[in-house]
């Protein structure tokens, strides 16, 4: 949620009494719609023809999506995903309440910067490379370290667990007795929709924890929440459907609506989530929408009630489907952990997603789907042609973890540790970076939100941390067409409280 700031009308006037000009771009883009190419590609190609050729140079504001849309009769949604894809590739950036600007760096040097980025463009004329395949190619993956900062430092890595913290005595002892009783069975293929204990165990501690409907049968095992998503998307979505996406919002979960030929819409996201009145009005004919409800990522609001029951009744009314991404709810600091959309109908459209790797390991690699019976056996064929199944042993093991209590025992002691170590990151940031990086308390999750002073760019704030030697991620690479004030992310999940201490001075150092 963004705080609230004086003076923000003042400073915004400023703001547009210094723009640039906008780029008439449809002046010198020609496009053909009889030419058998979509208009989407044939946009995406002439703005970056006219980028890589100078035509619209380095720090050059573009025209709104809804201007440009206007100026070459195009509808608003094929404009917002080719300045998406462009976003991704690395032509364009965002830059937080002023607009979308031609980058100053362009993808194909920002691989000889030492201070590069993770991302690369993939080559443009790549011999058989599908248009959805160069698109998921380019697509920013935040994941991938920085460089110049060794793997040993974890402040302030996002997404990852206390694994030092892991009860790996306990989890050996599991895999020798279960590997003794039944290495026989753990040799042999197993079921594509997950292993029968792991599937009921999940449904169980779903039904207790989460307020999860469903029987056994509705668990399918995946290969973590990545690969949920993309067969959510295979299933469910034709090329060219419209999906409603969270903005700000996860960028995997765009990944797997661009490789199954999604059209994106981006949604703007506030104090009580997805807003889904603006979903409406921008495509009430989407077939999917993918959420983050009960602690929105990157954000990290709570979708109102209101909300909730609003997205219910649009998924009833339009036969659309709503995919739950419920990443981190264990992790509640105030409270019991809010209950599972899903939940909230018998009847509803909802394919809920989990994944283990947020409180186990992120090697794990083990989520799952609870889908609707009727879904049942079209994701058992989707999964068994994806890649079989997941591996038994790690299933095997994680069931017997679960059915033992010891996951449910795990889940109560990173609670207290993440709500400490949440805590220390709050005092540390109050006692360095007053007026630098205004960082609030969540009652959720593994990250917090630093935001910047209004005016400060958090893409280059970000840079200036990892010369400093931290980890951190601006807020505006997470965003499509939405605008506010920049702020970083600062994942503690996995930061001992020394290095949290010695990181917050990092980024006071950076920020200076």
């Amino acid at each position: 949620m963004t705080p609230s700031r004086p003076g923000v009308k003042g400073a915004a006037r400023q703001r547009r009494s210094r723009k640039r000009p906008a780029v008439m771009a449809a002046t010198s883009l020609v496009l053909d719609a009889t030419s058998g190419g979509s208009l989407q590609t044939q946009l995406v190609e002439a703005l970056r023809a006219a980028i890589v050729a100078g035509r619209l140079g380095p720090g050059m504001r573009l025209v709104s999506t809804r201007a440009l849309a206007e100026q070459l009769d195009l509808s608003r949604n094929t404009v917002l995903n080719a300045y998406s894809r462009l976003l991704s590739e690395g032509y364009l950036e965002g830059q937080p309440g002023s607009g979308t600007y031609v980058a100053k760096e362009l993808p194909e040097r920002l691989h000889a910067s030492r201070h590069a980025r993770a991302q690369v463009a993939a080559p443009k004329h790549t011999p058989g490379i599908s248009q959805r395949g160069l698109a998921v190619a380019r697509l920013t993956d935040l994941r991938i370290a920085a460089p110049g900062i060794p793997a040993s430092r974890m402040a302030f890595r996002m997404g990852t667990p206390s694994v030092d913290a892991f009860p790996s005595d306990l989890w050996g002892r599991l895999l020798h007795t279960r590997w003794r009783r039944s290495w026989g069975d753990l040799l042999k293929r197993a079921e594509p929709a997950g292993h029968g204990p792991l599937r009921r165990a999940v449904a169980d501690y779903l039904a207790t924890s989460r307020g999860v409907r469903c029987v056994p049968e509705q668990v399918i095992i995946v290969n973590g929440a990545q690969q949920a998503m993309s067969l959510a998307a295979q299933v469910l979505l034709d090329p060219g459907d419209a999906a409603w996406v969270e903005d700000p919002g996860y960028f995997a979960s765009r990944g797997a609506l661009i490789a199954a030929g999604a059209t994106l819409v981006p949604v703007p996201v506030d104090a009580e989530g997805l807003d889904v009145e603006a979903g409406m009005r921008l495509r009430p004919d989407a077939r999917l929408a993918i959420v983050t409800p009960a602690h929105h990522f990157p954000l990290g609001v709570a979708m109102s009630e209101a909300r909730r029951q609003a997205l219910l009744a649009w998924a009833a009314r339009s036969d659309a489907w709503i995919v739950e991404d419920d990443y981190d709810s264990e992790f509640r600091y105030v409270g019991r952990p809010l209950p599972a959309l899903q939940g909230l109908s018998p009847d509803a459209r909802v394919i809920y997603i989990g994944t283990f790797s947020k409180v186990v390991s992120p090697a794990l690699r083990v989520g799952y789907l609870v889908v609707p019976e009727s879904l049942v056996e079209a994701f058992s064929a989707a999964r068994r042609f994806a890649d079989g199944h997941t591996p038994i042993v790690e299933q095997s093991v994680l069931a017997d973890f679960l059915d033992g209590g010891h996951f449910s025992r795990h889940v109560r002691r990173m609670r207290v540790l993440y709500g400490d170590r949440q805590e220390a990151l709050v005092e540390a940031a109050r006692r360095e970076l007053r007026g630098r990086l205004d960082v609030s308390p969540l009652h959720t999750g593994m990250h917090l939100v630093g935001w910047l002073p209004e005016g400060v760019d958090d893409r280059q704030a970000s840079a200036r941390g990892i010369e400093a030697g931290v980890m951190t991620m601006p807020l505006s690479a997470f965003r499509l067409e939405s605008s506010g004030p920049g702020a970083l992310l600062l994942g503690y999940a996995c930061v001992p409280e020394k290095e949290i201490e010695e990181g917050v001075r990092l980024i006071a150092r950076a920020l200076s």
